[in-house]
């Protein structure tokens, strides 16, 4: 009998992952081919389109996603509370559906906020329900290819929704090096079909998870009743965040350095095939070698990729970074979530989630702000310039590596 290589081990255990994370998957799947379509472009369409200063762009996103963060922390309690994540998850996913169509209608930037505010209320309301499904349908052993696959699934529909945009602008506006409106909104119709779906797949395809024996018993779990090591691990997060500014800013410094729309779209197509192809083993090898060695070998590679785009000189060294980048979201993203898991039992979850994801979230607000500031200043302070929130969310990652290899042991599993 000759013994299953590795690759066809892996894919056997893929196979047998059960019907919440598939269809989880494929939800997030769908909701990020609609969400990538735009997503990147709403900073272009702030800055090209409605003259809108970087500060107030990060200020936008900051804003949106502390809203989310809000959220995240009470979605998450609410559902230990209830014993009930399902209709929580697709509620979010609705709300987020609804409001994207009225981007057609922002014609100043507070209107763009009001947009993204509600957008984001349902990214709040869904993620950490979501996550503790997908903690609550796995076992251990394979909670790292769990997640690996739910966010292999959620950057493939990035990949798409890209090249959905990427395909559109070229037809409407070839090689033009700046978004204009109609194109814009075309994008934004586009988007809403995808989204509908994802809403759908998971009002039919997902089942509740039935909570153990006694897990009632700490659904009023708070921030102090969770264990210390997860505490340490979200004060790490936290600080790692600051330092990790919205991702227009990458897209803002790869157009500054000389990088056409159509270019900038490509780039982001290459990340997010990265990021789905690292994603899923990345995910298998947390479970065999620990989350700890993996978060930190991506929270370094973090560092490195930061500090390269604090220092290029052209648009093609911004691709090549951002390429490898791909490889960092892949790395660290589903084993940090597997990680939380690790740290809480299964009762906790949705409250543990909800911090975690609300610290990730919270702290975007000053990252995004913090960075607008270092890059482009404010009144007469004319900042730093564009290497400043490169060279700093370098510098953060750092300081977290060191702190998460002194404060948390290796291989923390739930009791």
């Amino acid at each position: 009998m000759s013994t299953p290589t590795p690759t066809h081990s892996f894919w056997q255990k893929v196979r047998e992952l059960p019907r919440n994370i598939w269809v989880l998957t494929l939800a997030s799947f769908l909701t990020d081919v609609s969400t990538e379509m735009i997503v990147h472009l709403i900073p272009l369409f702030l800055a090209n389109v409605l003259g809108v200063r970087t500060v107030t762009i990060g200020l936008i996103e900051g804003v949106a996603e502390t809203t989310a963060s809000l959220l995240k922390v009470w979605s998450g309690r609410f559902s230990d509370w209830l014993g009930r994540r399902k209709w929580l998850t697709v509620s979010g996913y609705a709300l987020s559906t609804v409001a994207k169509p009225f981007l057609v209608l922002a014609n100043s930037w507070p209107a763009v906020l009001g947009v993204r505010f509600f957008e984001r209320m349902g990214k709040g309301i869904r993620t950490a329900p979501r996550d503790a499904l997908v903690a609550d349908s796995i076992t251990p052993e394979k909670r790292g290819m769990a997640f690996g696959l739910h966010r292999a699934g959620d950057s493939a529909g990035a990949m798409l929704g890209l090249l959905i945009g990427l395909t559109a602008v070229w037809l409407l506006q070839g090689q033009a090096l700046t978004l204009s409106r109609s194109t814009f909104h075309t994008l934004v119709w586009l988007s809403v079909v995808p989204a509908v779906l994802a809403v759908i797949a998971l009002g039919v395809g997902i089942q509740e998870v039935k909570a153990k024996d006694g897990a009632k018993q700490a659904a009023a779990a708070t921030l102090s009743s969770l264990p210390p090591a997860f505490k340490r691990f979200l004060l790490i997060v936290a600080l790692f965040t600051l330092g990790n500014s919205s991702d227009a800013f990458l897209i803002l410094r790869a157009q500054e350095r000389g990088l056409s729309l159509l270019g900038v779209m490509g780039m982001l197509v290459a990340f997010n095939g990265v990021y789905a192809a690292v994603s899923g083993p990345a995910g298998s090898l947390s479970d065999k070698i620990g989350r700890k060695r993996i978060l930190t070998a991506g929270w370094l590679l973090y560092a490195l990729i930061y500090l390269g785009l604090g220092l290029a000189q052209t648009g093609w060294q911004v691709v090549g970074l951002m390429i490898v980048y791909g490889i960092y979201y892949g790395l660290a993203e589903g084993a940090a979530k597997s990680y939380v898991a690790d740290l809480v039992p299964q009762a906790q979850r949705g409250t543990a989630y909800g911090w975690y994801n609300g610290a990730v979230g919270l702290a975007a607000l000053p990252a995004s702000l913090l960075a607008g500031l270092l890059w482009q200043g404010i009144g007469s302070w004319q900042g730093f310039g564009v290497q400043a929130p490169f060279l700093f969310g370098a510098v953060l990652s750092l300081v977290a590596v060191g702190l998460f290899l002194v404060w948390l042991p290796q291989g923390v599993r739930e009791a």
